[in-house]
């Protein structure tokens, strides 16, 4: 499943990508999403400094799957959603530890996610990363 996953990438980002440069702005634009990957954004842009990679911890994940309905859902009826779930979230791990090495390969800053900082704080370490691109 993950690897079928990687695979996917390329061609969701492409249609991304498009998107993107059909926005005519006078600010920078961010962009967010699980397609965005180091190995594919990199080439598009001119610094590491212009990207961050977050990514849960385990612990905070099997949180999320613990106390929220979303990350439980499938979205589709399966004949062992047990086992669905297990090889979901095998996949979900599998696909972050490989954004976290592509990242280090490229120099990009990885921001774990852990629960420890709430959403304002990691705006706040968002915010002060992109600051030299956000003052332009």
């Amino acid at each position: 499943m993950a690897a079928e996953t990687l695979a996917g990438f390329p061609e969701r980002f492409q249609r991304a990508l498009d998107d993107l440069c059909a926005l005519v702005s006078g600010h920078p634009i961010i962009a967010e999403g699980w397609g965005l990957r180091p190995e594919l954004v990199t080439p598009v842009i001119d610094s590491p400094r212009r990207m961050i990679v977050m990514v849960p911890t385990p612990e905070f994940r099997d949180r999320q799957v613990r106390e929220l309905s979303r990350p439980t859902s499938l979205g589709h009826r399966v004949s062992d959603p047990a086992r669905a779930q297990v090889n979901r979230l095998g996949r979900d791990r599998l696909v972050a530890e490989d954004a976290v090495r592509q990242a280090h390969h490229f120099g990009i800053r990885v921001i774990e996610i852990d629960g420890s900082r709430d959403a304002e704080a990691i705006a706040e370490i968002a915010a002060d990363h992109f600051g030299p691109y956000l003052r332009q």
